[in-house]
């Protein structure tokens, strides 16, 4: 079986090698047609994120179920999923009180259902997308209608959940409210569409590279700030405080939203910096293990300006991704438009390459 394995040292590699055991109770053999690549893959090969080798990568897949354990009731064979990486237990507190994000059981639940030349190998994110067969729990099983393409999909599973969820469950956006997205991929992307439903009158998408311009206004971005070291007071200017001055007292001006997306301690910083009165930053991207940024308290405390993170958006996958499927299916979210760029299994190091330069939205990996 063929997949892309993390092999430690900043290196993964395509292979043959893999095998992939049989479904336990309550779990789900998935034969995967589609999986995004999400920078999240690339951390872990850079060392980004820690993560024991050898493991199969990917974690943003859509695929048909191949076969069920014992006791497994909500799919059967041959139904369409996308795969959710939140792998919580169904039973505790939180998931009693639907925030599975918060289940204890959903973070570092590393397993080893693959074996690799012969030798246990690991998934990732609970999933591992990379790779013509997985398996999940049955809870990560989320079914779709079959006429949607699994190759757009795919991208729900983790980039458009994180940034989609981020504005529709770890915040209260109101009609009219202003916000700013920190990074034009495709969770930042994600985020755009969502606050365009949740009916932000201005969404500022900021990049540092200034030809995402286009496609952030094509997603529903009303202004675009090339980032920099002026790049609150580019905000302010688009959001001021009074008709003739951009910034007023303690520096008012500025969104009432701030949604960091590419985990950039410098750009989380200038996110928070952006905030408006009563604004809130959300930190969504990833940065290194041990990332701290310096913030000016005063201006929080006095101000009611807050930070706050947010795991996979917040998600409930059972509601949000068959959700996301419906808006797309009546034209509000755009899926298709997404997908830069696909890519056969054996073009992974080229896409890993188009994502690096900033040349990608989302690529897709198609297996079929």
């Amino acid at each position: 079986m063929r997949g892309v394995v993390y092999i430690g040292n900043g290196k993964a590699e395509l292979t043959d090698e893999l095998e992939v055991r049989e479904p336990g109770p309550g779990e789900v053999l998935v034969r995967l047609v589609a999986s995004g690549l999400c920078h999240t893959d690339v951390s872990v090969i850079d060392g980004t994120i820690p993560w024991q080798a050898p493991a199969v990568l990917g974690h943003e897949g859509a695929g048909v179920v191949e076969r069920c354990g014992e006791g497994v009731t909500s799919v059967r064979p041959g139904d369409h999923i996308v795969l959710s990486t939140i792998s919580n237990c169904g039973r505790c507190r939180m998931c009693s009180i639907g925030v599975p994000t918060r289940c204890r059981q959903s973070i570092g639940n590393r397993a080893e259902p693959f074996r690799f030349r012969g030798e246990p190998c690991s998934n990732f994110a609970a999933t591992s997308t990379l790779v013509e067969q997985t398996v999940i729990k049955e809870a990560q099983a989320i079914p779709i209608d079959p006429s949607v393409p699994l190759s757009s999909v795919c991208l729900i599973a983790c980039g458009i959940l994180t940034g989609a969820g981020s504005v529709w469950n770890a915040v209260n956006v109101h009609r009219g409210d202003t916000a700013a997205v920190f990074g034009v991929g495709g969770v930042g992307l994600s985020a755009i569409q969502a606050l365009v439903i949740a009916g932000a009158s201005r969404i500022i998408a900021v990049d540092t590279v200034a030809q995402k311009e286009p496609l952030a206004r094509q997603f529903g971005a009303t202004d675009f700030v090339l980032a920099g070291d002026d790049t609150p007071q580019r905000i302010r200017e688009l959001v001021p405080y009074s008709p003739t001055a951009p910034t007023g007292p303690f520096a008012a001006g500025g969104v009432d939203w701030a949604f960091e997306c590419s985990g950039h301690p410098a750009a989380l910083r200038a996110a928070v910096d952006s905030l408006e009165w009563g604004g809130s930053a959300v930190a969504i991207g990833v940065p290194a293990q041990g990332t701290e940024v310096a913030l000016p308290v005063n201006h929080m405390v006095h101000l009611d300006r807050k930070l706050i993170g947010a795991r996979y958006g917040e998600s409930k996958p059972h509601r949000d991704i068959p959700l996301v499927v419906e808006y797309y299916r009546q034209g509000k979210f755009k899926l298709d438009e997404m997908v830069t760029k696909t890519y056969a299994l054996e073009e992974w190091e080229s896409a890993v390459d188009d994502l690096h330069h900033g040349a990608l939205a989302r690529g897709v990996l198609l297996f079929d």
